[in-house]
């Protein structure tokens, strides 16, 4: 079958999983393979109606989708929003293609954007979230759709972060990766410098009791905040911590010294709010 959908762009049955046209969803299970092939062809996959949604609503292209014939019917409304082709296929197909049981019966691919300048992504953000070492997918996931949810403007990614545009990243995030702007940063203390060129205050997260209770800081009226996380176990860096304006931390209860960091984020963006 093959025809015309409301955004323009044709919805084409295919019944081969070697059919050329589906390359861009083959083995998603294999992690370097992936990684590999994304990287080259400078793509992304959404898996699953919610993030594919908010691939199709999003600033990133969008190069394609592959649908199950059964979910067909309730993704009318993506359709409308794309003129790229919808390659409709039986589930066997669909799940030979990707080599996994995909229930959700629906992905696409978007192309990656080319990396925004640091300048451009900090110019117009109030409330910054910068990470690193987080080299987990799904803690990486779940802080951009906390960020998105609580008032982050923009994410930097310090060294040792993981590849938030990995498929496990964008489908935990719910894709809201996808609508929250981030940029690379290899030198964290000249990132620092940075921030504090212009104009942030830069608030560090750690579990250490001499550092202050979050709820005491009181962040000031149009005041800039970069928000710094490091990753589970080893967390911010000592230079890091030396060097950021403010150390805060969360207290805790019953004999607990810390929380995973993608909540310890949440909390601090709904705290530090401005």
């Amino acid at each position: 079958m093959s025809g015309a959908h409301d955004g323009d762009g044709d919805v084409i049955r295919i019944l081969d999983p070697a059919d050329p046209r589906l390359a861009d969803y083959a083995a998603l299970t294999d992690a370097a393979l992936r990684k590999r092939y994304e990287h080259e062809q400078g793509v992304l996959i959404a898996e699953g109606p919610s993030p594919v949604r908010a691939l199709v609503t999003s600033p990133y292209p969008v190069r394609s989708l592959l649908i199950s014939e059964r979910r067909l019917p309730s993704l009318s409304d993506v359709l409308a929003r794309t003129s790229a082709p919808a390659y409709l296929v039986p589930q066997d197909v669909l799940e030979a293609v990707v080599r996994f049981r995909l229930h959700q019966g629906v992905l696409a691919c978007g192309g990656r954007r080319p990396p925004q300048a640091m300048d451009a992504l900090l110019a117009p953000a109030r409330t910054v979230a910068v990470l690193e070492g987080l080299g987990d997918h799904e803690n990486l996931g779940t802080l951009f759709r906390s960020a998105r949810a609580l008032g982050v403007d923009a994410v930097v990614l310090g060294p040792g972060c993981a590849d938030p545009l990995y498929r496990r990243s964008v489908r935990v995030s719910m894709g809201h990766v996808l609508h929250v702007p981030h940029v690379r940063a290899d030198d964290a203390l000249g990132l620092l410098e940075t921030l504090h060129r212009g104009g942030f205050t830069t608030v560090a997260l750690t579990p250490d009791h001499s550092a202050r209770p979050i709820g005491t800081y009181e962040r000031q009226p149009g005041e800039r905040v970069a928000i710094l996380l490091g990753a589970e176990g080893p967390g911010l860096r000592t230079a890091t911590l030396e060097r950021a304006h403010h150390r805060l931390r969360i207290p805790m209860d019953q004999g607990v010294d810390s929380i995973n960091v993608a909540a310890a984020g949440a909390v601090a963006f709904q705290v530090l709010r401005g």
